[in-house]
């Protein structure tokens, strides 16, 4: 890899990542929410990148080595990756075994853990992982996913925080970004891009597909 790509500040590499992955993507969307706004983060553009996802996901284990973290978890879908690479950086960093596991959907909703995985959360430390924070919704059942079967939250890594996420929204964990983006997020009603006759973006974002 090139030094001069090396020695960026932390921040102004991860911009330069989403940016090469054109993760970063201007227009009209729909999220999760319900709320619209003209910007959005296409997590699915970076995963494809093997390279720039595992330098996101040392700088996400960067941020809570030396916290004894002994199993990383993640949700499906692209928690899988984050929670194995995560780990792996870990348990280089610190010359031990740190566990990788994800837990998966319900019908209702939530989370929790299948294939046996919850054995290696109930009674560790563990440390959350997800790729952007939105409204916190996600990282919250998350969160709670590990809390009902034993395992010792201590912290939430993420790579975007675009929603202004905090602590109390997910339970009260720390949470550390690599990155902060403020967007902006209007209801429909007064969405500038709806009040100019500007289409949703129907191929990314929560945009329903007929419109």
């Amino acid at each position: 890899m090139n030094e001069k790509i090396k020695i960026l500040p932390q921040k102004q590499r991860v911009k330069q990542i989403l940016a090469e992955c054109e993760a970063v993507l201007q227009g009209h969307f729909q999220y999760a929410s319900g709320l619209h706004g003209d910007m959005y983060i296409n997590k699915d553009a970076i995963y494809p990148n093997t390279e720039m996802t595992s330098e996101l996901c040392k700088l996400l284990a960067r941020n809570f080595q030396a916290k004894n973290v002994q199993v990383v978890v993640g949700p499906q879908m692209g928690g899988v990756i984050l929670s194995q690479l995560v780990a792996g950086h870990l348990t280089t960093m610190e010359h031990r075994n740190v566990w990788g596991v994800f837990a998966e959907k319900t019908e209702d909703d939530n989370l929790e853990f299948r294939r046996g995985y919850e054995q290696f959360v109930t009674g560790n430390n563990v440390l959350a992982v997800e790729d952007i924070l939105n409204t916190g919704g996600s990282a919250k059942k998350l969160i709670q996913a590990i809390r009902d079967v034993g395992g010792n939250v201590i912290g939430l890594s993420a790579i975007v925080n675009r929603g202004n996420v905090k602590s109390e929204d997910i339970g009260g964990v720390p949470i550390k970004s690599l990155l902060d983006i403020d967007m902006n997020r209007w209801e429909p009603a007064v969405c500038p891009p709806c009040l100019n006759g500007i289409p949703l973006n129907t191929n990314v974002g929560h945009a329903p597909k007929n419109i």
